[in-house]
């Protein structure tokens, strides 16, 4: 079964290890070091991640290291970015609403 995206950063888990490989890469087990889990839960949630191909794998010596896929956070963002519209049109008019009631108390 191919996931999609948004059911991999469903998961706070996921969005807590996409958090801290976002910032640099890291083993598996130094990843496990900042969860209450296990190290196969944790490999778990990055095989999800690496499916869904937020997350890229590199070989380095004896050890895997797991970073960001910054292309495909893009994706999350332009999905976003229609919503973002929506509601910077809002507050604009409830910045606009709220000024003519203060223009109208004075």
């Amino acid at each position: 079964m191919r996931r999609d995206i948004f059911q991999a950063i469903a998961d706070p888990t996921r969005r807590a290890i996409i958090a801290l490989i976002a910032l640099q890469a890291m083993t598996p087990n130094a990843i496990a070091e900042n969860f209450n889990t296990t190290r196969q839960a944790v490999s778990k949630h990055l095989r999800i991640l690496t499916e869904c191909e937020l997350v890229k794998q590199e070989q380095k010596g004896r050890e895997i290291y797991y970073s960001l896929e910054i292309e495909k956070m893009k994706e999350v963002d332009q999905w976003l970015e229609q919503f973002r519209k929506i509601w910077e049109t809002r507050f604009n008019q409830l910045d606009q609403l709220l000024s003519t009631i203060k223009k109208q108390k004075k």
